[in-house]
């Protein structure tokens, strides 16, 4: 199936910086969370793989990753992220300057650094490839010392204010504690991502003193001594704020989530996908949709999910890591680790579970759980029935209230039903057990053996019928009453009493 590529996927530039540093050492007390902040998750990434998919974009010769609070969890997930990253831990002084110092100090100990270096955080996860890659072009076509990426934020906060010149031009970056009435009174803020020239940051980072509110050492110094040490100094003012927003409690880790959202959803609207009610929607960034895919209103399409052309999801649909067909409908379903092949028919109320492969023209219909299942092309389960561990031919129909019985305490094991078989309902495959092609079965059979091709398998049984046992046995009740009521009109079918059926004009 064609596929466009994800929205979130970076483009490639054709030189790189010299080093890339995220900085990913914070505590994030406000989070609340047993988990990390910077693993806390939106649009199917942590935060910091976020941010290291914009770092890596970049194309950096090196790249670290400054960690210090919770590191046993940070540290590793940061190498699954990006195996090549260089893990810094920071010491005991605090502050960035002293987070981005140690990352120098590690980088150099392999190679002394030389050209632009770009410092980013592991908590602004909107921040796109194209952002990062413009502040690089501005930094290295002015042949700047430092250059800042600023925003307008109508609620500036706790952000470090940007003050300008009366030309315009950067003048220095005031932390909010440290700042005046006037100089809170700024609306641009400092985002905390900056581009470098190695020699300059490397000279001014040991300059840096804590003496200040917090204690701290601010990599916003930086800035303000390069330029009095006569360096160029620039800021790039970017026009949508949310690409440097950062998160530091669940509400404003749900507002980027949103926003990261509608983007990606605009984004797959653009390429031609359908998709009725966004504010009902949730794709992740690794998503691919193909033109002219319809999503149904209340859909989650998450993991590695692919739809392929003209294929319908939903409504109330959520997959995790699926492959959906070409004109396939899937819907009410829940779905993960699971293939829909093209011109399938999946729902209402299905549920696939992992390894689930479903055949061209297949069908899983209502009220039906799937595991570790191969049904081939053309062949249905309508209804009512769970198929795990089990192969199915081609053109093959299962009929409702079926059960693959897999399990027997212990192990697992496999059943194989073969092409153009007809089973009956409420029928039991006790495995492992193998049903020869063409084969048919009646209703209520459970198969313990294997049923040769061809064959008609049956589990008879006399039925046995008690005469009055409901009237005498549960006297009193609606149904005794029926049944005499019954009996007196000289019914025999227990059903109530018959009109006449007479046909007057024969």
């Amino acid at each position: 199936m064609s596929l466009p590529d994800s929205p979130a996927v970076p483009r490639e530039s054709p030189q790189g910086p010299a080093a890339v540093i995220v900085l990913a050492a914070g505590k994030g007390t406000r989070m609340k969370s047993k988990t990390p902040k910077i693993l806390h998750r939106i649009g199917g990434r942590s935060m910091v793989g976020h941010s290291l998919v914009a770092a890596r974009s970049l194309h950096p010769r090196r790249l670290a990753a400054v960690v210090r609070f919770e590191r046993d969890l940070v540290a590793p997930h940061i190498l699954e992220e990006d195996p090549q990253a260089l893990i810094v831990d920071q010491d005991e002084v605090p502050g960035t300057g002293r987070a981005v110092q140690v990352a120098v100090e590690a980088l150099d100990a392999q190679e002394r650094l030389s050209g632009t270096v770009v410092v980013t955080y592991g908590d602004v996860p909107l921040l796109t490839p194209e952002v990062l890659a413009r502040l690089v072009r501005r930094h290295e076509e002015r042949g700047n010392a430092v250059t800042v990426l600023t925003a307008d934020h109508e609620q500036p906060g706790g952000y470090g204010r940007v003050l300008r010149d009366p030309d315009g031009s950067f003048r220095e970056i005031k932390e909010a504690k440290d700042a005046t009435e006037a100089e809170l009174a700024v609306t641009e803020i400092n985002s905390g991502i900056f581009a470098f020239d190695a020699d300059v940051l490397r000279t001014a980072l040991a300059e840096v003193t804590s003496d200040n509110a917090q204690g701290e050492m601010y990599l916003t110094d930086v800035p303000l001594i390069a330029r009095d040490a006569g360096h160029p100094v620039d800021a790039l003012k970017i026009e949508d704020r949310w690409e440097v927003e950062g998160a530091n409690d669940r509400v404003q880790l749900a507002q980027l989530g949103a926003h990261l959202n509608r983007r990606l959803l605009e984004q797959h609207m653009r390429n031609g996908v359908t998709i009725v009610d966004p504010a009902t929607t949730w794709i992740d960034v690794q998503v691919r949709i193909a033109a002219d895919v319809t999503v149904l209103p209340g859909t989650q399409l998450l993991g590695g999910t692919r739809v392929a052309e003209d294929a319908t999801v939903g409504p109330d649909t959520t997959l995790t890591d699926v492959e959906v067909g070409p004109g396939a409908k899937v819907v009410r379903t829940h779905g993960s680790g699971s293939v829909i092949g093209a011109r399938a028919d999946v729902g209402p109320f299905a549920y696939l579970r992992p390894g689930t492969v479903l055949g061209e023209k297949g069908k899983i219909g209502t009220f039906v759980e799937t595991k570790n299942s191969r049904i081939g092309n053309g062949s249905k389960v309508p209804h009512l029935s769970y198929v795990g561990d089990a192969t199915i031919g081609e053109h093959s129909n299962i009929g409702a209230a079926s059960v693959f019985v897999n399990y027997d305490g212990v192990s697992k094991h496999r059943t194989v039903i073969g092409d153009h078989v007809r089973m009956g309902s409420d029928n039991m495959y006790v495995a492992p057990v193998t049903v020869g092609d063409g084969a048919y079965s009646g209703a209520s059979t459970t198969i313990r053996k294997d049923v040769p091709a061809g064959a008609l398998a049956l589990t008879e049984g006399a039925q046995r019928i008690v005469e009055n046992w409901v009237v005498e046995r549960r006297a009193g009740t609606a149904a005794a009453e029926a049944a005499r009521r019954a009996q007196a009109a000289g019914s025999t079918a227990g059903s109530g009493t018959h009109p006449d059926t007479t046909d007057e004009s024969e």
